[in-house]
């Protein structure tokens, strides 16, 4: 996936890069003496992605974020386990609000965080544009109809744990993020039987910081939700 870094939306790029495995985008663009401020666009389709982030000079007043897997999934033996296999995946995942709330999905056993909570979405097929990824994966997380509003933010997690197949795998999680609506909302309903969603439902916005989600879930909502849920009420 290539970061292409511009002033002002429109503007002649400062930079453009393509993102190396475990590196998050901010470090990405702090190495290049600048800080992204916001995604402006996501054009192209898998793997050949291009994020288009607006930045601004960075002097300094932020540190750079660490470089290398920040986790090892628990109950992992590193030294008696396959070396890991390095993957970098691009995903695509929304806030997705509705009259109902926000659409939530549940971990299943075969992930490393069952039983918790995160935001609907999934990984990008190739030849797919997130856009469509995202509107793909809550149709067979949820069963629901998703109306994407508008790209909200690049969030990237890396660490070594094992996939559902089993693989140990050094693993790089570049996540494309939405805002969306469902319009007509209707009851949850898990399509895809059998991966990593054990079940779905919406979360009353009156409630949501008690629901038990995973730490990148939490951590985008605590960014994102009261402008989304602002940007809703004034559309």
């Amino acid at each position: 996936m290539r970061i292409v870094g511009v002033q002002v939306p429109g503007g002649a790029p400062v930079f453009t890069a393509t993102l190396p495995h475990g590196i998050d985008p901010q470090r990405l663009a702090g190495e290049r003496g600048y800080r992204i401020v916001r995604p402006l666009s996501s054009t192209g389709s898998a793997p050949a992605l291009t994020v288009t982030v607006q930045v601004v000079r960075n002097h300094g007043e932020s540190r750079l974020p660490p470089v290398g897997p920040r986790a090892v999934d628990r109950g992992l033996d590193l030294d008696n386990s396959p070396r890991p296999i390095v993957r970098q995946r691009l995903a695509a995942y929304g806030i997705v609000l509705s009259g109902r709330g926000i659409l939530a999905t549940q971990f299943s056993e075969l992930t490393a965080v069952p039983g918790l909570w995160g935001l609907p979405g999934g990984g990008i097929d190739s030849g797919e544009s997130p856009s469509q990824a995202l509107v793909r994966e809550v149709a067979e997380e949820t069963g629901q109809a998703l109306e994407i509003s508008q790209l909200l933010d690049v969030q990237s997690d890396h660490w070594i744990g094992r996939a559902p197949n089993g693989v140990v795998e050094d693993f790089h999680a570049v996540r494309i993020i939405y805002s969306g609506r469902c319009v007509v909302p209707d009851a949850p309903v898990v399509h895809d039987v059998g991966g990593t969603t054990a079940d779905a439902t919406w979360v009353s916005l009156a409630d949501w910081s008690q629901q038990p989600w995973t730490a990148s879930a939490r951590a985008l909502l605590d960014r994102h939700l009261a402008e989304v849920v602002a940007a809703g009420t004034a559309g």
